[in-house]
């Protein structure tokens, strides 16, 4: 898989996007935390290069020290506008330049311990269901804590695999206490992982539709899809990665590196918490 310099002729029609910007209100400059010896956004682009189905993966980012970064172990880094509102707009900004691809993934930066079978998987989605614009994957909840968690975003999807509904409230709400996360029915309760794989033309129309009121209660740009009347396509698979967003979620990753580390594995996907 081709990663560097310039983007490569097309192998596969799909090609894997990292936003990646300095800023963050809980953990500023979260993506050059190198406590592991590398960088957070070098862990992140390591695991999107284990996927076998996208042809490359480049980083989209907003500073020039994380660029630097980037092509300092190898990457390829392209820089966009500060100004721009959302990473989804820094991922269509670098797609407007990708014309040999007809899928584009959407990897956040700070997700270091993505699996690769689950870029493949996104994919696999969108090729299969071609009637949908996204595709999107989710993960049984393991605990009661990270279903009642309003960072842990929450996926209601019917019996076709098409979204219904994303939240950052606890979704489906059981009526009756005995229908929760411990019964038989707590295989209907989903987190959302923030990963996304649009087709190439949506994504660069994607900007052009209205906000929604959903959209801006939750803050959930998935949910402006939704309110257009759009499909997104949500797949299930058995994930255990999460995030980084605090101080908290940073440690436990360091610790779950060198935990791996002294285990003789450097790949976390399957040791993610």
């Amino acid at each position: 898989m081709s990663h560097t310099g310039d983007f490569p002729q097309a192998r596969s029609n799909s090609f894997v996007v990292i936003p990646a910007r300095m800023a963050s209100s809980r953990l500023p400059g979260k993506m050059l935390l190198c406590e592991t010896g590398k960088p957070l956004i070098q862990h992140t682009f390591e695991s999107a290069v284990r996927a076998s189905r996208p042809a490359g993966v480049c980083v989209a980012t907003d500073h020039p020290r994380i660029a630097a970064v980037v092509q300092g172990f190898g990457g390829d880094a392209r820089l966009t506008d500060p100004q721009l509102a959302s990473g989804t707009d820094r991922v269509a900004v670098v797609a407007a330049e990708l014309e040999d691809f007809e899928i584009i993934v959407n990897v956040q930066g700070d997700e270091p311990e993505i699996a690769g079978q689950s870029i493949d998987r996104v994919i696999e989605l969108l090729e299969d269901h071609p009637d949908a614009v996204m595709s999107t994957l989710a993960t049984p909840f393991r605990c009661r804590r990270q279903f009642e968690d309003p960072n842990c975003v929450k996926v209601v999807f019917n019996r076709h695999g098409r979204a219904m509904y994303f939240s950052r409230a606890p979704i489906p709400r059981p009526r009756d206490a005995d229908q929760g996360l411990s019964s038989g029915a707590a295989h209907r309760f989903f987190l959302h992982l923030g990963i996304y794989a649009y087709r190439r033309d949506f994504l660069l129309r994607l900007a052009e539709l209205p906000p929604s009121e959903l959209e801006w209660l939750e803050k959930l740009e998935q949910l402006r899809v939704l309110d257009a009347g759009h499909q997104i396509t949500v797949g299930v698979v058995d994930e255990h990665a999460v995030g980084i967003d605090t101080p908290d979620d940073y440690r436990a990753f360091v610790l779950r590196h060198r935990a791996a580390l002294s285990r003789g594995s450097g790949h976390l996907a399957d040791d993610a918490a």
